[in-house]
């Protein structure tokens, strides 16, 4: 523990110095609008294969878990671990995400085509016994149609809907290998400050399901709520089974404030299934401390 909490001072303290620093010459953080992160309109059109955020892109130097999965399972025996996995409750955790326009001016002039990758890293850095392995990898290439609306929902304008075809695995073998394919339709909204994305899929079959009963865990729909008011900014990604009965799916809470010119501290909280897809029907609570690149 000693050890954990050295290694995360070192990390910390020099952006804390610098945040007291250069406190005076911060601005408020400047978030993008969907029409930005989007490029709906002409004015915020930057053509085509120019790489720009997508998700969250961020560093956790420690994540703490209430209850490590030391066993992953599955509704597929032979996708079930036997064998313990001697993690430790202490890992870093990061996110990398990026997106690019492959197509423009598609469909009356206005569609678009992205080409999307997000990339999650789990590890057990702190875990000598398990030489500081990953833990776990997941892999999300998807491929997105975009189209720029407008309407108003309940005080909210709509901005933009669309459908993407989503890959989803982690790269491992037998018995800890975990993979889906889906079709997701979003639509995102926005009011002054707040913005709304929400997202729905349709899992295509896999004749050898790893997973079988993911969506029941994971869930059937998507919400990410972003909003940010000078130099605060909070957003919440949460996901549902849609079930009336047995219920489950998963929140993630995380807020951000400027420590630096484009550097942000973060605390990310998450509770519920499916943090990684091996843990798609594991429950437990996280509680990370790191810092975010980019305003996505």
């Amino acid at each position: 523990m000693k050890k954990l909490l050295a290694v995360t001072s070192v990390i910390l303290f020099p952006l804390t110095v610098l945040s007291q620093a250069n406190h005076k010459a911060f601005q408020p953080i400047s978030t993008k609008t969907l029409s930005e992160r989007w490029e709906l309109g002409l004015e915020t059109n930057r053509g085509t294969f120019r790489l720009t955020s997508y998700k969250p892109f961020f560093i956790n130097a420690v994540k703490w878990s209430n209850n490590p999965n030391q066993l992953p399972q599955s509704e597929n025996p032979v996708y079930s671990s036997t064998e313990e996995l001697d993690l430790k409750s202490y890992e870093a955790t990061f996110q990398l995400s990026f997106k690019t326009k492959i197509a423009q001016s598609l469909f009356s002039g206005k569609g678009d085509i992205w080409l999307a990758f997000t990339q999650k890293a789990f590890w057990q850095v702190y875990n000598l016994e398990r030489s500081r392995a990953f833990r776990e990898l997941n892999f999300e290439p998807e491929l997105i149609f975009n189209y720029p609306v407008d309407f108003n929902f309940f005080g909210m304008k709509g901005k933009m809907l669309g459908f993407a075809l989503n890959h989803q695995s982690n790269g491992r073998d037998i018995p800890l290998s975990r993979s889906w394919n889906r079709i997701i339709f979003h639509v995102g909204l926005e009011r002054n400050n707040w913005s709304l994305i929400l997202r729905s899929w349709i899992r295509i079959p896999d004749k050898d399901d790893q997973n079988p009963e993911i969506t029941n865990y994971i869930g059937r729909a998507e919400a990410t709520v972003t909003y940010s008011k000078g130099k605060h900014s909070i957003y919440l990604i949460a996901t549902n089974s849609l079930k009336i009965k047995d219920n489950h799916g998963g929140a993630q809470l995380t807020y951000e404030y400027p420590i630096m010119e484009h550097l942000r501290a973060q605390v990310q909280l998450f509770t519920g299934h499916g943090e990684t897809l091996i843990d798609y029907n594991h429950r437990q609570t996280t509680l990370g401390f790191g810092i975010s690149f980019v305003d996505w």
